[in-house]
C-alpha cells in the first residue's frame, strides 16, 4: 500500500481548486487558506509548473494534518527531539 492510499477515508478530495480550498478551510493549519490564495494570486496562471508547485504544497499540508503519525511528530518538543538525536549520535538504540 502506498503512502497516498494509507488513509483513504480521512483525506478529503483535492482534485480541483474548489476542493482544495474546501479542504484547507476544514483541515488546513491556521492561515493556510489565506496564504494559499495569496500565493496563487501572485502566480502566473500560464506557468503550470508554478501553479502545480503551489497547489501541491498546500495539498501536502492537508495530507499532513490528516495523518495522525505526522501530527504526533509535529507535537514533539524540541527538547525531546534533541534528546533522541543525542542518543542516536552517542550510539544509543533509542
Amino acid at each position: 500500500m502506498t503512502a497516498q492510499t494509507e488513509h483513504p477515508d480521512v483525506v478529503p478530495p483535492m482534485r480541483t481548486l474548489a476542493e482544495l480550498r474546501a479542504a484547507l478551510r476544514v483541515w488546513g493549519f491556521p492561515g493556510d487558506l489565506q496564504a494559499f490564495e495569496t500565493e496563487l494570486a501572485g502566480t502566473d496562471l500560464d506557468d503550470l509548473t508554478q501553479v502545480r508547485e503551489v497547489t501541491q504544497a498546500y495539498r501536502h499540508r492537508v495530507m499532513l494534518r490528516c495523518d495522525p503519525q505526522a501530527m504526533a511528530a509535529l507535537m514533539r518538543s524540541s527538547e525531546d527531539v534533541a534528546f533522541e538525536l543525542g542518543q542516536k549520535m552517542a550510539g544509543g538504540t533509542e
